[in-house]
C-alpha cells in the first residue's frame, strides 16, 4: 500500500512531466537559421561507363542560444530551379548541436547528371540540355511538422571534396 505523502510526490512529479511535455512546440523558422552555406556538382567518378556529377550542398544549422534543443532531423529536397520538381530527397535521421550550431552538414543526392567521354566534367556544366537545381532544407523536431528553413541555389560549380 502506498502512503500518503508517497503518493503526493508520485502525483506532483507526474503532473510537472505532463506539463513539461504538453509545451508549446518550438518554432524551428524563428528558432534556426541556415548559415555557411556552399554548393555545387560533386564529382562522384565514372559510373556505367559515363561520367556522373550530383548535386551538393554544405551549411551549418545556428539556434538561438536560449533555444533547449539538442538535434533536429532534415529532410533536404533537390528540386529543378523555379519548378517544384523534385530530382531526389535526402533525409537525415539526427543531426545534433554543439552549444549552438551544427558541424558542418554535407547532403548529395544519388540522382545526377551523366555525360559520355570526351565530354569533360566542366563541360557537363555547359552543356544546353544542363537544368540548374535549388536545394529546400526542411527540419524538424520530434513529432512536430516539417518546416522549410531555406531554400538556395546550387552553384553551378565542379566540387571534388
Amino acid at each position: 500500500m502506498i502512503r500518503r505523502p508517497a503518493l503526493a510526490v508520485l502525483s506532483v512529479l507526474l503532473v510537472a512531466l505532463l506539463a513539461a511535455s504538453c509545451g508549446p512546440p518550438l518554432d524551428l523558422k524563428q528558432n534556426l537559421q541556415v548559415t555557411d552555406v556552399s554548393s555545387g556538382y560533386f564529382d562522384v567518378g565514372v559510373q556505367a561507363g559515363k561520367n556522373k556529377l550530383v548535386p551538393s550542398v554544405t551549411f551549418k544549422l545556428k539556434k538561438n542560444a536560449d533555444v533547449k534543443l539538442s538535434s533536429v532531423s532534415l529532410n533536404v529536397g533537390f528540386l529543378f530551379a523555379g519548378t517544384t520538381d523534385h530530382a531526389d530527397d535526402v533525409y537525415v535521421q539526427s543531426v545534433e548541436f554543439g552549444n549552438t550550431e551544427t558541424k558542418p552538414i554535407t547532403v548529395r543526392t544519388q540522382w545526377g547528371y551523366t555525360g559520355d567521354a570526351p565530354q569533360t566534367r566542366a563541360e557537363m556544366l555547359k552543356n544546353s540540355q544542363f537544368r540548374d537545381m535549388e536545394v529546400s532544407i526542411f527540419a524538424k523536431q520530434s513529432s512536430s511538422q516539417w518546416v522549410e528553413l531555406q531554400r538556395v541555389p546550387v552553384t553551378r560549380q565542379l566540387l571534388t571534396q
